[in-house]
């Protein structure tokens, strides 16, 4: 696919999420204050507080202290899949995105407790930061669990799984690595199935995918069973 990376000096006016405010709970503070210098990647930005300086790279390895596998879940929000995922392979290592701060926090509190060290965080917008930030062909898999569905059609345009976004996961995975998504959301699973299928970078059975094991059942994923929601996975493998 001939798409370029969106340029992230610029501003872009359509975006995928809302950045929402919030007050940090005392223990989420006291997390922040205790872990965040270890955990959270210290971003240059460029325009926006979750946008990316274009000449900024993270070298994984050094970020980590170690060789290993680098699993990444954008919008990661309070850390539930992201910390599961952690604790149960301590071989692998996992960066999370996520521009909600409290969540990020309430994440650094959930490490604490689980006595779990091999996560990082950046507080960072996925396009700027799959574009130029990470570096090309360095993860094993990229996980996007429940993304907004900005269900009303008229936002369908803010919905991050679109043509525009198979480059950017294309240029960060390794050839065999594995895109995994999940949705609650009848029409977005149809739309990220359509995609999927237009994705040449990537191999695509076509066909949904069986519930991914490693994804553990989150209060999010709850309410959209609750509510009698199909929850739809799919996965690609990057040629």
């Amino acid at each position: 696919m001939s798409e370029s990376p969106v340029d992230p000096r610029h501003h872009r006016d359509v975006v995928s999420f809302i950045r929402r405010g919030g007050r940090l709970t005392e223990r989420q503070q006291h997390a922040w204050d205790d872990l965040a210098a270890s955990y959270v990647l210290d971003v240059p930005r460029a325009v926006s507080s979750t946008s990316v300086d274009p000449d900024f790279r993270v070298d994984l390895a050094a970020v980590f202290g170690r060789q290993a596998p680098v699993v990444m879940e954008i919008g990661s929000g309070r850390g539930e899949s992201l910390v599961h995922a952690a604790a149960e392979h301590p071989d692998i290592d996992f960066l999370g995105l996520e521009v909600y701060v409290p969540g990020v926090a309430q994440t650094l509190v959930t490490m604490r407790h689980e006595n779990v060290t091999n996560v990082r965080l950046a507080v960072v917008d996925a396009v700027p930061a799959l574009s130029t930030m990470l570096p090309a062909a360095g993860l094993e898999e990229l996980r996007v669990w429940f993304p907004d569905p900005w269900h009303k059609k008229r936002h369908h345009k803010r919905r991050l799984v679109t043509d525009h976004f198979v480059p950017l996961a294309a240029r960060v995975l390794r050839p065999g690595g594995v895109w995994r998504l999940a949705t609650d959301w009848e029409d977005y699973a149809e739309q990220m199935r359509e995609v999927l299928d237009r994705a040449e970078p990537f191999e695509f059975s076509g066909t949904w995918s069986e519930r991914f094991s490693g994804r553990p059942i989150t209060k999010f994923e709850a309410k959209g069973l609750a509510k009698g929601r199909t929850i739809r996975d799919l996965s690609a493998v990057r040629r």
